[in-house]
């Protein structure tokens, strides 16, 4: 039975209880962009101050593996304004790009569908990184390999769930089998549109082939970052190479087509 996360942003409120949980439990240290060393301080000072909103992280990395979006949203007159808010990850596709061109199979599904790094076998080359639809893969020049979130693969084949999900105050993540999950969300989207979110939407369901990760947003996927219509890059190329050859055999018709109707002028020119 797989597992997975089921995200929704409608009741998140952006306290990055889930932020400090993946951090601790994964123990992973501060991203090396976010610090300097203060000459004057005599001390590392902080320099994360991405401008967007309180966005402290700004994006997923190597050390970063859990990221919370705060989308401000003001009518032109700025007299009605609304703040989203988004737990991103790694979404462990169904179809997962990473580990379809991954050359040392370090990147693998476990027997609970999450997808992960293994990091005794990982190689760093890289070809993982633009494979991923949704941005999600770091490279670490310290380990020299790639990272991402694991969803907690320690905690869940020890009986627990996600480090993120048990943080969480309002219940926003959820962890179980995705199977139990869809169905929550599908009775947390009809509540909604019943309320008059009529933009609120899943995304996850059909997205890149599908992912055991999945949102419940209330607007556009792209307002929170998200690409609108991601497809899994080898599928994109089993399209185009689909399209190639349908387009070759029907090259290749009209040609016997025409070849024929010469044929068949010939002869009756032979015969007038």
């Amino acid at each position: 039975m797989a597992k997975g996360m089921f995200v929704d942003t409608s009741i998140c409120t952006g306290c990055k209880a889930c932020q400090v949980a993946c951090k601790e439990w994964n123990d992973l240290a501060p991203e090396p962009s976010h610090f300097r060393n203060d000459p004057v301080a005599g001390h590392i000072v902080a320099v994360n101050f991405t401008g967007n909103s309180y966005d402290n992280t700004g994006r997923l990395s190597a050390t970063d593996w859990r990221h919370v979006r705060f989308i401000e949203q003001f009518s032109p007159d700025r007299s009605q304004a609304r703040w989203l808010f988004m737990s991103d990850s790694c979404k462990h596709c169904t179809d997962a790009g990473c580990l379809n061109v991954c050359p040392t199979s370090a990147i693998i599904r476990t027997d609970m569908g999450n997808v992960f790094v293994q990091q005794e076998t990982c190689i760093g080359c890289k070809y993982c990184i633009p494979a991923c639809p949704f941005g999600v893969i770091s490279f670490s020049e310290q380990t020299g390999t790639v990272h991402k979130c694991t969803l907690c693969n320690d905690r869940i084949h020890n009986g627990l769930g996600t480090a993120c999900a048990k943080a969480c105050p309002t219940g926003s993540i959820q962890f179980g089998d995705v199977s139990d999950l869809k169905a929550k969300a599908d009775a947390r989207l009809a509540q909604l549109k019943a309320l008059g979110e009529n933009q609120a939407n899943i995304y996850g369901y059909a997205e890149a082939s599908g992912l055991n990760v999945f949102y419940l947003l209330l607007d556009r996927p792209s307002i929170y970052g998200q690409p609108e219509n991601p497809v899994v890059p080898q599928q994109r190329l089993l399209l185009a190479s689909i399209t190639s050859i349908v387009g070759a055999l029907a090259m290749g018709a009209a040609a016997l087509v025409a070849f024929r109707e010469r044929g068949a002028r010939k002869r009756e020119e032979v015969g007038g």
